[in-house]
């Protein structure tokens, strides 16, 4: 997966998607573009491998909304920020696209900087989302590599028992308890139990 970022651009006015394409160019970031929301549901974009950056749509466009896009790509587990531009926005457009999980809301007309740093806010934000997932992937990895009992051993620790308790409780020795513990954190490449903690309870994605 390359790290430069992109932006995907959904947005039926045709000289909108030339200029943004430009801007964004101007400043070293790619930018793929979509006639209507159909076009871009039907691109290989949404799939993985992702690439870190954002979705800049129009809120009114024919056919499926910029909203019901939205909501579509939301069900659908997309997590790239999306960015939401209009030439009619007022304060209830702007709250139910912020709702329906919107990073940011941008009226038509607009200054190219006040576009610049919504995009640049939302592939910083990408790249913190991308990171976590990637950071979970490795470990949920780690915990296949464990036995079932190393598991078990490990479920133990994590509830606060002692080796004594956990020996106890799975009708093993002290000493085949301390064997799986071990094995158990190298192969999860944890050095503390506190920072195995940290790794099984990492923060959800947002967005």
């Amino acid at each position: 997966m390359t790290d430069a970022p992109l932006v995907l651009m959904v947005d039926d006015d045709e000289g909108m998607r030339a200029s943004v394409g430009y801007l964004l160019a101007s400043v070293g970031i790619a930018c793929e573009t979509f006639a209507s929301a159909e076009a871009f549901l039907a691109s290989p974009w949404l799939r993985p491998p992702l690439r870190p950056g954002c979705i800049l749509m129009d809120v009114r466009m024919p056919s499926m909304s910029g909203i019901e896009l939205l909501r579509h790509l939301k069900e659908r587990g997309c997590k790239r920020p999306v960015v939401m531009v209009t030439g009619h926005g007022d304060v209830p457009l702007a709250v139910t696209a912020l709702k329906a999980g919107a990073e940011d809301f941008i009226e038509k007309p607009y200054k190219d900087q006040t576009l610049l740093d919504a995009v640049n806010a939302a592939i910083r934000k990408c790249r913190l989302v991308l990171a976590r997932s990637a950071g979970r992937d490795a470990v949920q990895a780690r915990l296949a590599q464990l036995s079932r009992r190393e598991r078990e051993v490990l479920t133990l620790v994590l509830d606060g028992k002692q080796n004594k308790e956990i020996a106890a409780a799975l009708n093993i020795s002290i000493k085949t308890v301390e064997g799986h513990r071990q094995m158990a954190m190298e192969k999860m490449r944890a050095r503390s139990v506190a920072e195995l903690a940290r790794m099984m309870l990492a923060p959800e994605d947002e967005g």
